[in-house]
C-alpha cells in the first residue's frame, strides 16, 4: 500500500515537472481594445521591482493611435503613499496577439529592455486576466474589480498550477485600499 501512495506522488511530481518544461501556452487572441482600462491585481509572485507595494496594485491600460499600449502601474507603500511606473507596451508579432512586451526604460525617444507579458488566461468578458512570463518567474492574476469570487478564483489556481506554475509562490494582495 505504501508502495502504491509512494508511487502516485512520484508520478504526480512528474506530471508537474513535466507542466513547467513544457512551453507556456497562451491565450488564442487578445482584443486590444477590451483589454484595456483599469485592472486590480489580485495576486502575483513577488518581484524585486514591486517589493515597495504592500497593497492597492492596479495596472491601467491605454490604447495609442499608433496601436502601442501605455502602462500605468500603480501600488502603496506601507505608509499608504503611491508609487506609479509609467511604461509601455507593444504587440511583436500581430499573429500572436496574447504575446506583448512590456517597458518601464525609456531613452532616448525609444523604450528598452520589453520584457515578455504573455496573456495566459483570461474571461470571455474580460473580467479576469493573468499574465505570464516564459519562464514562470513573474506572474500576475488580474481582475476589473479588487477581488474575484472564490470559484473563479479556485479556477485561475487550477490552471495556472497545469500550466507548471505554483501557486504557493503567489502572494495575494490586499487590494482595501481600493474598495
Amino acid at each position: 500500500m505504501q508502495t502504491g501512495v509512494v508511487l502516485m506522488m512520484l508520478g504526480c511530481l512528474g506530471l508537474c515537472a513535466a507542466a513547467a518544461d513544457a512551453p507556456l501556452q497562451v491565450v488564442d487572441a487578445v482584443d486590444a481594445v477590451q483589454y484595456m482600462g483599469l485592472w486590480y491585481a489580485v495576486a502575483s509572485i513577488p518581484t524585486s521591482f514591486g517589493k515597495q507595494c504592500i497593497q492597492g496594485t492596479t495596472a491601467e491600460y491605454t490604447l495609442l493611435e499608433n496601436g502601442t499600449i501605455q502602462v500605468v502601474n500603480t501600488c502603496y507603500d506601507a505608509a499608504g503613499n503611491p508609487d506609479v511606473a509609467r511604461g509601455h507596451a507593444w504587440i511583436p508579432d500581430p499573429t500572436e496577439s496574447a504575446k506583448l512586451k512590456v517597458s518601464f526604460v525609456r531613452f532616448l525617444g525609444l523604450w528598452w529592455f520589453g520584457a515578455p507579458y504573455w496573456v495566459i488566461d483570461l474571461a470571455d468578458d474580460y473580467s479576469y486576466a493573468v499574465v505570464g512570463h516564459p519562464s514562470r518567474k513573474y506572474g500576475w492574476i488580474l481582475s476589473r474589480t479588487p477581488s474575484l469570487p472564490d470559484d473563479v478564483f479556485a479556477g485561475i489556481v487550477q490552471r495556472l498550477e497545469a500550466q507548471g506554475y505554483r501557486f504557493e509562490d503567489f502572494r495575494i494582495i490586499d487590494q482595501s485600499i481600493n474598495q
